[in-house]
């Protein structure tokens, strides 16, 4: 309840700031009234800037603010919020242009400093719109893209406060402009914040890389010890954003969930799967080799929910946050039920399937259910993809009482989770984790 209490309580401030510069322009002498579409115009224009900047305060990775959702819910708002944030900033000019019925403002050589800013503000969204929703189809790599969507949005932060500025109208005071700076000012802080405070404190917090374990599925377990700190404890299912191969500094950051037991207080271990450019490259790490892990995020874990039993469906890589609640409930020595559903390509390339082999044969609350697309020819179990059937064949009884925790490729999880709700799970139930952020 806690939890839900302060999830409310950071939306609701979400939302007044948003809206605080309407209420800001509100004090003060008001200016010659003008025509209803200018005015609106001029209000969606306030709250989309400051949605714009509150987009700093999101990606900032405080825990106490991403602690009630979650930091993958708190990126998956941010992306999401950002482009409602460009359309409401896109419709103040385009009000301006419809009340006047023409294009002149378009012609940028004879408009004052004012509308300049105001435009090229504007393309700047543009360009980071673009980038982000299709990096990867315009073949943008991650670090270049990171670099170019921080200086893309400080820039169009900074333009649209030079044309809010220059316009002058509500914020004609010396006081109003100082307090609209500031708020400039705090958004920049918070980007040093990420890219240069955050980054030295994890400079005299180095860890080392104790063991480099090949996995089945062109996979690799990396253990992690922490040199002279204490290091963190974690709870299971969560992750880290982890820097190999460079500084702290670097932005070539990757976000990696934890596959071990959150009781292993001494060493953490993630799983990665060698699917791109920088995770084709961790099979190179070597015993000694220094790394950098910001960290523990995400809410995506048992142990915030009570329930008489769990089920885990996973797909892929996506087993690595389900097996550390595994391995954390055996090590616990949990007596309640556990149910594995597991779908993969074929049985060689499931995952750590010796460790789960084991675990169902020492532990018998844990059922395990493969499901592969491809069978080999004394294949028994299921085939196929994981849907209503499957879950019908091998669902508890009481399987609205359960907890449920999904992992894999997103249409992997929207098809699943259809299923679930085919079979009556309820949806506050069902809980839910891509195993790439980015």
């Amino acid at each position: 309840m806690k939890r839900y209490l302060q999830g409310s309580l950071w939306l609701g401030m979400y939302v007044l700031v948003s809206l605080s510069p309407l209420l800001l322009a509100m004090v003060g002498p008001h200016p010659p009234r003008r025509d209803f579409l200018t005015e609106f115009s001029v209000a969606l224009g306030f709250v989309g800037l400051a949605m714009i900047g509150l987009q700093f305060v999101i990606t900032a990775r405080f825990r106490r603010v991403a602690a009630p959702y979650g930091l993958d819910i708190i990126l998956r708002f941010h992306r999401e919020i950002s482009i409602a944030a460009f359309g409401i900033v896109l419709a103040h000019p385009l009000l301006i242009l419809w009340r006047d019925q023409s294009l002149h403002i378009l012609n940028l050589p004879a408009q004052p400093p004012r509308v300049w800013f105001g435009v090229f503000s504007l393309l700047a969204l543009i360009a980071v719109i673009v980038t982000s929703i299709w990096r990867v189809r315009l073949r943008i790599p991650y670090e270049t893209w990171r670099i170019a969507h921080g200086s893309l949005a400080i820039a169009a932060l900074a333009m649209a406060l030079g044309h809010v500025i220059g316009v002058g109208h509500y914020i004609a005071m010396p006081w109003k402009q100082a307090l609209w700076i500031a708020m400039a000012a705090m958004s920049v802080i918070l980007l040093l914040h990420v890219r240069v405070f955050k980054p030295w404190r994890m400079l005299h917090a180095p860890w080392r890389v104790e063991r480099v374990k090949a996995e089945r599925g062109n996979s690799w377990t990396i253990t992690f010890r922490p040199i002279d700190h204490a290091g963190f404890r974690f709870e299971p299912g969560q992750f880290g954003w982890i820097t190999l191969f460079t500084s702290p500094f670097a932005i070539e950051e990757h976000p990696f969930s934890f596959s071990s037991s959150a009781l292993q207080t001494d060493t953490v271990e993630v799983t990665i799967k060698a699917l791109g450019d920088f995770t084709g490259k961790i099979g190179a790490l070597k015993e000694g080799d220094i790394a950098y892990i910001d960290g523990p995020f995400g809410a995506f874990t048992n142990e915030r929910y009570e329930a008489p039993g769990f089920v885990f469906i996973a797909g892929g890589v996506g087993i690595t946050p389900i097996m550390s609640m595994l391995r954390t409930l055996v090590d616990y020595q949990d007596t309640r039920p556990l149910l594995l559903i597991y779908a993969n390509k074929c049985f060689e390339d499931v995952t750590f399937r010796e460790e789960l082999e084991e675990l169902e044969q020492k532990w018998p609350n844990l059922a395990i259910v493969h499901v592969l697309e491809e069978t080999p020819e004394d294949w028994s179990g299921e085939q196929g993809f994981v849907d209503a059937e499957v879950l019908e064949r091998h669902l508890p009884e009481h399987r609205n009482r359960r907890q449920y925790f999904l992992c894999g490729p997103l249409p992997m999880l929207v098809n699943v989770e259809l299923a679930l709700r085919t079979v009556h799970v309820p949806q506050t139930h069902i809980h839910a984790e891509l195993f790439n952020l980015v």
